[in-house]
């Protein structure tokens, strides 16, 4: 399978991986997961005693000899699980050259998680998002829709938005809440995004919450870069906001440069304790980590996908 997007070799091995749901899994179609409903899987689940009507080759005989008593099988039910990927793609992520990229990366991710959900059978669809949904992939499944994940990813967004004249200011929190980007089933949602909010973390943490009141155990991986995490600029600089165009006149000291470190770790931490308080797992995906490591290491130790 060709793609520009990941790696070919890479495939082989998101194959052997799963994403790991903290919910059980309440689909509409035959998967590959307990649902935590009884139904037609191979796993054990419990015994019942036998009435009639009941499939007599679920009737266990073995127990009938030793007990006298009709006994049958009861197995857990298996179906899919319903993923959602969010992708923001406003121009605070377009940041960062070739492979260390913020938007590449997390649609790197993305389309790595999509691949896993895939290829376990699972349902998924994905949005790519600014203040507004401006891209949709409704929802397949399958090994087969794979083509489909990555041209959806592959897309330059951000180009036909220039074309359009639109500056792509990011207000992840106003694309969240819009009708169409809600999930229509409870499963499982991955928002991959920068964070960066005008007005701070709090009306995106709101947006989350609807998102997670329709019954979705939801995973926040927040994509940054090396130059973010630690800055080595100095000296007098014209600072550019890369969404709203404008610009500032900044002499970038030690002692400046610490204040904003330490605004970037309080806001770190508003972001990781709610998602404690909530039951959101937090993943940062810093853009300088090679991709592999960035899923086989940074997502699987979050507990967010395994074997």
């Amino acid at each position: 399978m060709m793609t520009h997007l990941l790696p070919p070799s890479l495939l082989p091995q998101l194959e052997r991986l799963s994403i790991i749901s903290n919910r059980r899994v309440r689909g509409m179609t035959q998967g590959k997961r307990r649902s935590g409903r009884l139904g037609a899987s191979l796993e054990f689940a419990d015994y019942r005693e036998y009435a009639p009507g009941d499939d007599i080759r679920r009737f266990d005989w073995g127990v009938y000899s030793r007990t006298g008593r009709p006994f049958i099988r009861q197995y857990w039910d298996e179906q899919e699980l319903s993923v959602s990927l969010y992708v923001d793609v406003s121009a605070s992520m377009d940041f960062g050259e070739d492979e260390q990229n913020k938007l590449l990366y997390a649609k790197q991710l993305a389309a790595s998680v999509g691949y896993m959900a895939l290829a376990s059978h699972d349902r998924m669809q994905a949005y790519l998002c600014t203040d507004e949904v401006k891209k949709y992939l409704p929802s397949i499944r399958g090994k087969a829709s794979a083509s489909r994940l990555f041209s959806f990813f592959e897309g330059d967004v951000s180009r036909d938005a220039e074309q359009e004249g639109n500056k792509h200011v990011g207000n992840l929190a106003t694309a969240l809440r819009k009708p169409e980007a809600i999930p229509r089933r409870p499963g499982m949602t991955w928002i991959f995004s920068d964070f960066w909010q005008e007005d701070g973390f709090r009306e995106l943490a709101d947006a989350i919450s609807l998102i997670q009141a329709t019954g979705q155990d939801i995973v926040l991986v927040h994509v940054i870069s090396a130059e973010e995490l630690n800055p080595a600029f100095s000296g007098d600089l014209r600072l550019i906001d890369s969404e709203l165009g404008t610009g500032k006149e900044v002499a970038l000291t030690g002692k400046i440069l610490e204040s904003y470190k330490q605004a970037l770790r309080q806001y770190i931490l508003e972001i990781s304790s709610f998602c404690s308080e909530r039951g959101i797992r937090y993943v940062q995906a810093p853009t300088n980590l090679p991709l592999d490591r960035g899923i086989f290491d940074t997502l699987r130790t979050a507990g967010a996908i395994g074997t």
